[in-house]
């Protein structure tokens, strides 16, 4: 079945009872049962609900998986992971990663005796003399967060896999229309799904997509003894953003590529990060396991400076200075101040995180008047 037939109908049955053609919304909290443990597969909302497990149906259709979980946001997916590990255990991380990622690993877990390695994975020997007898997980992100470097994930899970470690890849910037982890080998695929999936800026979701009966079951222990799951309304929105997945992809693609075209002209930018140029160093495995290059841009200012950086950022109208991305509205933010504040300084510049880097979440508007609106605020410094 093609991507764009089960996002709209994966996990999307009409409902038994009434026929409903859209996924109704069960809101509540325990279900009656016939007699003590006689029941239709739901007890309580913390272990199952029906809205919730059409969502973790359509979740593994699109990313080709064959268990899903969802959870009350990225960061509580992420947690789940984590807690699969013991004291003494290792992860080797992109350096280039989410601002919260990086605080939930060096701020939380590291006081509980794990230990975490960031290196730019792209260095593939460098990533196969950290790995020892303790490393357990290599965790992924590509493309990354903010400066959109590209990670051959089939070339890392090979040297994982031979080590016995399982390989996790965020998926949150590309989404599953643009590329699927678990086909490159992936263990587990994991999604802020608050971007791309929802789509709409108005939920606040993770999710956990994989293939391994083993590893499913230790998620869905762990999520049911700590409680981090999402409301039936939550899941209905998605359900209803993953059905026009597709289609935003292909309009957040295509006004990316405008904007850069028209980044690389203007005097006042200076790097632009993109991995669709073919400048950038890691276009090639990005066509290679990408089927298209994202709706995400960064790129830095001559004037390297916060002061100039504050300037542009307050000067669009379209672009709507905040947090997040992957809505269908056009999203500016600064990554040293908002997304990636957590990270020491000196620790960002050493990924290209600098004063001047502008992070978009490039939306579904027309692309002449974003543009415009670009240009109208660089031309201010």
């Amino acid at each position: 079945m093609k991507f764009a037939t089960k996002a709209v109908h994966a996990g999307a049955e009409p409902d038994p009872q009434t026929g409903a053609v859209m996924t109704p919304i069960y809101q509540t909290s325990t279900y009656a049962q016939a007699s003590p443990g006689e029941h239709k597969g739901y007890e309580y909302s913390r272990t199952h609900n029906p809205t919730r497990t059409r969502l973790h149906q359509a979740l593994a259709a699109i990313e080709n998986g064959k268990h899903a979980f969802v959870f009350s946001s990225g960061m509580g997916s992420i947690d789940t992971v984590m807690k699969m590990l013991n004291p003494g255990d290792e992860v080797i991380s992109t350096n280039d990663l989410y601002g919260g990622t990086y605080r939930l690993f060096t701020k939380t877990y590291a006081r509980f005796g794990l230990n975490f390695h960031f290196l730019n994975l792209a260095d593939l020997a460098a990533m196969e003399a950290l790995i020892t007898e303790k490393t357990k997980w290599i965790w992924v992100e590509t493309p990354t967060n903010p400066t959109l470097n590209i990670i051959d994930i089939a070339a890392v899970c090979a040297i994982a896999h031979k080590h016995g470690v399982k390989v996790a890849v965020d998926n949150t910037f590309a989404s599953p229309y643009l590329q699927n982890p678990l086909d490159l080998g992936a263990d587990l695929v994991m999604h802020s799904i608050t971007k791309y999936l929802g789509g709409h800026s108005d939920t606040v979701m993770g999710g956990l997509i994989l293939n391994d009966d083993a590893l499913a079951e230790q998620i869905a222990f762990n999520q049911n003894a700590t409680g981090a799951v999402p409301g039936p309304q939550d899941c209905f929105l998605v359900l209803r953003g993953i059905k026009t997945l597709h289609l935003r992809m292909e309009r957040h693609c295509q006004n990316a590529l405008s904007i850069v075209n028209f980044l690389q002209t203007h005097p006042a930018v200076d790097k632009i990060y993109f991995p669709g140029l073919a400048s950038h160093p890691g276009h090639e495995v990005a066509k290679k396991q990408m089927r298209g290059f994202g709706g995400m841009i960064s790129f830095t200012l001559k004037n390297n400076t916060v002061e100039a950086a504050v300037k542009v950022l307050s000067s669009t109208h379209l672009f709507a200075l905040a947090e997040s991305l992957g809505g269908v509205e056009s999203l500016i933010g600064h990554p040293a101040t908002m997304t990636h504040a957590s990270i020491p300084k000196e620790e960002r510049e050493k990924t290209g995180v600098v004063d001047s880097l502008i992070r978009l979440s490039v939306g579904v508007e027309d692309a002449e008047d974003l543009i415009e609106d670009l240009r109208n605020a660089l031309d201010k410094i």
